[in-house]
């Protein structure tokens, strides 16, 4: 399926309901340590001004530039060192340091924030992709106790929407699929993910193609293709590996940002 025409319809539908998880990454480890940062400024007004406002090259530059490639302002001043301090954080608290180029059997390609993981056999190829953007929520809800400094904050991972694509010559089943929430219940299946949508096309996907959504498909139905996905490697197990994967990638995405940010900021070339 086209991925950019098919993520178009994607984020549509996702940006309805980001509202949750939005709320929720507030109390995330980025926006407290965020909150933290400008909680311990010493305000203008107080009398005691521990940033230098710098509105002139200074050979005293603690950002590296030596005064001289670059102007600053009090703020980009501030956001360097502020981001000097945040990246260093940022690689200690790194879980996963090295992002795998193969997962089960599938070869993983990177491009920007999205991500591909492709296997070929002798009748088909499988392909499984996603994108890293948005996709980073608490594994927990955090207890916030007003007298505490160091709130529990859940371990923060990335679960993304994830589409996967059987290809058979001109002819592709796709299925977008889901992380599940919460815990199932007595007599319930103990799925990671599940299926929010399945399409059926010849060639290129485009939006005239008929899609069924999961949650209205026959239920016996709907355990067959979840069959189906785990016989061609889609299993529980590999979707606890893709949210591994997508995690690192993410974390390591977004340390590159800061970074960025800093060379930008100081007047460095990215």
């Amino acid at each position: 399926m086209n991925n950019l025409i098919r993520n178009t319809f994607r984020w549509a539908t996702i940006a309805t309901n980001t509202t949750p998880n939005a709320l929720k990454n507030v109390f995330g480890k980025r926006d407290f340590t965020r909150t933290l940062w400008h909680m311990s400024k010493t305000p203008e007004n107080s009398g005691y001004n521990t940033v230098l406002d710098l509105h002139k090259p200074s050979i005293n530059c603690s950002c590296g530039c030596g005064g001289k490639k670059h102007v600053h302002t009090k703020g980009e001043r501030e956001l360097v060192e502020f981001l000097t301090e945040e990246i260093i954080a940022e690689r200690k608290s790194q879980k996963f340091k090295n992002v795998p180029t193969c997962v089960d059997g599938f070869n993983v390609k990177l491009d920007g924030a999205e991500v591909e993981l492709s296997k070929v056999g002798d009748k088909e190829k499988i392909v499984v992709n996603f994108n890293v953007n948005h996709t980073v929520d608490s594994e927990e809800e955090p207890e916030i106790n007003p007298n505490d400094d160091k709130p529990n904050i859940g371990e923060m991972r990335s679960k993304p929407q994830f589409e996967v694509d059987i290809v058979r010559g001109n002819t592709t089943l796709s299925f977008t699929c889901s992380f599940l929430q919460g815990t199932a219940q007595e007599g319930e299946y103990n799925d990671v993910f599940g299926i929010d949508e399945m399409v059926l096309y010849e060639n290129e996907w485009n939006d005239k193609v008929y899609a069924v959504a999961g949650d209205v498909l026959d239920g016996y139905l709907y355990d067959l293709l979840m069959n189906l996905l785990e016989e061609k490697g889609v299993t529980n197990e590999f979707a606890e590996k893709l949210s591994d994967l997508a995690t690192a990638y993410e974390h390591a995405s977004y340390i590159k940002l800061l970074e960025n940010l800093s060379k930008f900021s100081s007047g460095k070339p990215m």
